[in-house]
């Protein structure tokens, strides 16, 4: 039997609501869709296929919000990598602008889950901050705002004195507030869709990863403790896809995010979640219980001490010379997935299998937000529309040098970031 690997130690594992069971698949199971990956993409996809009667089985190789889902910075933030007019740019009018409304919406779509679920994670709407301090990316910062703006949304641009009012730190030259986005525990939120989930018919089976799929009549998933038989399929791997479909690990590069946790703070300086515009991204927040939680890209393996994250924590002192001498006590990283064109990918390589992945660091908000869009599609068939494209499954390059061609370009970055090139 597959022994399902403990949760990294990291603050959520030790503050997160508790784990719902979800007991490994024994023997046989018949479903309609059978979903594999217990992330956001796939529990969102299940809740809203379990609510229209779908029966629907969850397989997760080790337990709801292992990957990612569980160990990301716990923003929810609106929109996806690319701005407004890029996105209608590249997809046309219609597409584009379902895509933009979609993603900008994302957020409220978590926030009203987790209302309607009495999902305890700790949640709170209290806006994004995108900010830039370097005045090629302050340029960038003022035009989303100002796309943002002529679409209506709820954002403002801060300039120099408000974004120091706004973050408690003279680091920025803007800042775009989107009063959409948010925060969550997100192992917590991860255990609570999985609850909600099973409440609502479907099945969420732990430790039970999936070793690989045929197709004869219907489509065979076996596992390691027994088989699941589906008419259709949804794979929701994301960062940690493996090959159990031809081709997918290698359309999407995973690179490792880290983050480390402070103690309580006796003050905390701004509400909202920021993540910056630059050549390497950082991003922090302040949870409920006023612990900063810093994060940014990584060595490219797991880590499990902060101080293994010393330059993550010199730039909170960076930013606010009092945080100096405060105790780290949890530092953790995770792998998400990176499509070479930065949108998420959705494929559809059989009419009855979807493929859902690669957010590009936007995944709790968008991930959430695709499992009503899969759910639509799967029940409707290739004539239900959904509000991103679905495209042809493309194999990335020199897939087997990733590795250290991410640990060169974050090397780059950061080092232009510092002289502020």
């Amino acid at each position: 039997m597959m022994r399902r690997r403990p949760l990294p130690r990291s603050l959520y594992a030790e503050t997160a609501r508790p784990a719902v069971a979800t007991p490994p698949l024994d023997g046989g199971r018949r479903v309609d869709v059978c979903v594999i990956g217990g992330g956001f993409t796939g529990l969102s996809a299940a809740l809203h296929l379990a609510q229209q009667g779908v029966e629907v089985a969850v397989l997760e190789a080790h337990e709801p919000g292992w990957g990612a889902s569980g160990r990301n910075g716990g923003q929810v933030n609106p929109g996806l990598k690319h701005d407004p007019d890029q996105v209608e740019a590249d997809f046309g009018a219609d597409l584009g602008r379902r895509m933009v409304a979609l993603s900008g919406d994302a957020p409220n779509v978590v926030f009203r889950l987790i209302e309607r679920h009495q999902i305890e994670c700790d949640a709170l709407q209290s806006g994004t901050l995108r900010a830039a301090f370097a005045a090629r990316d302050a340029a960038s910062v003022r035009a989303s705002a100002e796309q943002w703006m002529r679409r209506d949304a709820p954002v403002a641009l801060l300039e120099s004195d408000a974004a120091r009012a706004a973050t408690g730190t003279d680091r920025y030259a803007c800042a775009m507030l989107d009063r959409r986005g948010g925060q969550v525990n997100p192992l917590g939120y991860a255990r609570g869709l999985a609850q909600a989930a099973m409440q609502a018919g479907a099945a969420v089976h732990g430790a039970t990863p999936a070793l690989d799929v045929r197709r004869n009549g219907l489509w065979h998933v076996r596992t390691p403790t027994g088989t699941v038989l589906a008419d259709k399929l949804v794979l929701a791997t994301n960062g940690y896809t493996g090959d159990v479909w031809p081709g997918l690990r290698r359309s999407v590069v995973p690179v490792f995010s880290a983050i480390v946790a402070s103690e309580p703070l006796p003050r905390v300086p701004m509400q909202s979640v920021l993540y910056e515009l630059g050549r390497v991204t950082v991003y922090y927040r302040f949870d409920r219980a006023n612990r900063l939680l810093m994060g940014g890209r990584s060595v490219q393996r797991d880590i499990a001490d902060p101080a293994e994250l010393r330059y993550l924590i010199s730039y909170a002192e960076r930013l606010w010379p009092e945080v100096r001498g405060a105790r780290w006590t949890h530092g953790w990283s995770g792998q998400l997935a990176i499509t070479p064109d930065h949108y998420p990918h959705v494929h559809e390589p059989h009419e009855s299998v979807l493929v859902c992945l690669g957010y590009n660091g936007r995944g709790v908000a968008m991930s959430t937000a695709m499992g009503p869009q899969l759910a639509r599609r799967v029940i409707g068939g290739s004539s239900a529309a959904i509000d991103m494209p679905i495209t042809t499954m493309k194999q990335i390059p020199f897939h087997a040098l990733w590795r250290s061609a991410v640990k060169a370009r974050v090397v780059y970055g950061q080092v232009r970031d510092w002289l502020g090139l």
